[in-house]
């Protein structure tokens, strides 16, 4: 066994199947949790393989026939793949990488490895379209199905209810999470397998199975052709590159980067638009490439902290709870606070969280008693995602979207409300805001990322006044005090229309 337990609150089974102890190896479903360091789903998978004394079997795999599949986010997620099949090497799992190569192909992949699995572990991640893929897998095999969650600090399960405001969320965050602090995953799960398998032995008829055959790959194999497969794979190639590589390896680069040179100055400089003071880390989190647990951790370090020194107090304030720094607290609010508020609705409202209906009475009520006002400028889907309006401000954080993949997070806030202004109804706004961030952006289909469009148009805030032509009580921003509040020529010279990014087709 390993260290500790995974709390059981972290823990569920999805189906009524049985447990198989006699049967080959115990198999893990690597789907939204992709990395082997503080990974709650992969120590849970090691006890149970420990414990049965069965090797473990570990399938990480990609389909293409989902939304916004595009190579942008194929490329990343694959550069992670690599990562974590190497991270593997010596561990004793057998490892699976694969890649599906046509919609459909990887269709009963799972349902043929966990017929010889005393058990399958899978991702407890309320992502995207993970939930639905899960449920549906339960009922496709017959050997027990847990799902195990590591995507915050905070277990999904502890919050029974959505928390509207921000305030709320972390005044429940300051009651109940005394215990998760002190329950953490084990850094390196891996290390604790007793079990060595033999991948050929266990699984080798799989891999020569058709249709899977072509979709294998080793580490190597794939780090040397990874453009060659990105070819050959039936998504959107217009959408390439970005500002960030993929990969555990990376995440564990930039972290290291924040807290020795950053995480100090993270309070006044978060508005800096060259980015010294963030993590960068978004989209690894998104991607399950690294835990907010072991960023958690490497602050600590860097702090000199434990649990002991949070404070007693409930007030629900920003900062003097943790009995950190300043900079390390405000930077504790937006990776706990404001990530996990997000997950928290995503967990509690798997159907309706990214909807128009989800958005709160009041800003319901405020934007359509508004929705009839007179708009100065309207613009198209096609006029937005090619950075055509006159603001060159919008225009530029648009163009940082489609070249980068990200927009630095204050501007993401006025791109948002500008949508707003210049639709001719807030659920057109909406429309093209998930459209154009799920596409570009690389931590796009987040449930943080989704917060913060919501939050564009009232989700997590209060009314406002006083009331505006189309806003009615939604806060309200303007490029004019962008303008003011940020340092913008640099910026502009490199995603305005003669900048670098500016010259360069959107869609190269």
């Amino acid at each position: 066994m390993s260290t500790q337990p995974v709390p059981a609150l972290r823990r569920r089974t999805l189906n009524d199947a049985d447990l198989r102890p006699d049967a080959a190896y115990v198999l893990y479903w690597m789907t939204g949790h992709r990395r082997t360091r503080f990974n709650f789903a992969l120590q849970h998978a090691v006890d149970q393989a420990n414990e049965l004394e069965r090797p473990l079997v570990i399938l990480e795999a990609l389909r293409c026939g989902y939304r916004w599949a595009n190579r942008r986010h194929h490329a990343f997620i694959l550069r992670g793949m690599i990562d974590t099949q190497r991270a593997a090497d010596g561990s004793g799992a057998a490892w699976l990488t694969y890649v599906e190569d046509e919609a459909g192909n990887g269709g009963g992949l799972l349902e043929k490895l966990a017929e010889d699995a005393c058990l399958v572990v899978g991702d407890d991640a309320p992502v995207f379209f993970l939930p639905r893929m899960m449920r549906a897998a339960a009922d496709r095999i017959d050997v027990r199905f847990d799902l195990v969650d590591s995507n915050g600090v905070l277990p999904l399960r502890a919050a029974d209810k959505v928390f509207a405001r921000a305030y709320d969320f972390r005044r429940f965050l300051q009651r109940e999470l005394g215990p998760p602090l002190v329950d953490m995953p084990v850094a390196e799960p891996l290390d604790d397998l007793q079990t060595v398998a033999d991948r050929e032995e266990l699984v080798g008829s799989v891999l020569d199975a058709e249709p899977y055959r072509d979709g294998f790959f080793d580490a190597p194999t794939l780090e040397a052709d990874l453009d060659d497969v990105l070819d050959r794979l039936p998504i959107d190639q217009d959408v390439r590159g970005g500002a960030q590589a993929g990969g555990q390896a990376e995440a564990l680069d930039l972290l290291g980067r924040f807290v020795e040179e950053r995480l100090d100055r993270y309070d006044e400089g978060r508005r800096d638009l060259d980015r010294r003071s963030t993590t960068e880390l978004s989209a690894h989190l998104h991607y399950g490439q690294i835990s907010s647990h072991e960023i958690l951790a490497a602050v600590a370090d860097h702090e000199g902290w434990t649990p002991m020194d949070v404070s007693d107090s409930k007030s629900g304030k920003r900062t003097g709870w943790w009995g950190m720094s300043e900079s390390a607290e405000s930077f504790l609010d937006e990776l706990i606070t404001w990530r996990e508020v997000g997950y928290n609705m995503a967990w509690q409202e798997e159907e309706a969280y990214d909807t128009y209906e989800s958005l709160p009475d009041w800003a319901r009520e405020t934007l359509e008693d508004h929705a009839d006002d007179e708009r100065d400028h309207l613009y198209t889907l096609e006029e937005f995602e090619t950075a055509a309006t006159h603001d060159e401000i919008w225009n530029a954080a648009q163009r940082e979207l489609v070249h980068d993949g990200r927009i630095h997070n204050y501007l993401r806030m006025l791109w948002g409300k500008k949508i707003l202004e210049w639709t001719e109804h807030p659920r057109d706004a909406l429309e093209v805001m998930i459209e154009l961030n799920n596409k570009y952006a690389l931590d796009g289909r987040d449930p943080n990322s989704i917060s913060g469009i919501f939050w564009c148009l009232g989700r997590y805030d209060r009314a406002w006044g006083p009331e505006r032509p189309i806003f009615g009580k939604i806060r309200f921003m303007s490029s004019d005090s962008t303008r003011r509040k940020l340092k913008l020529d640099d910026y502009l010279q490199d995603y305005g229309p003669d900048g670098e990014a500016g010259q360069r087709e959107l869609f190269d």
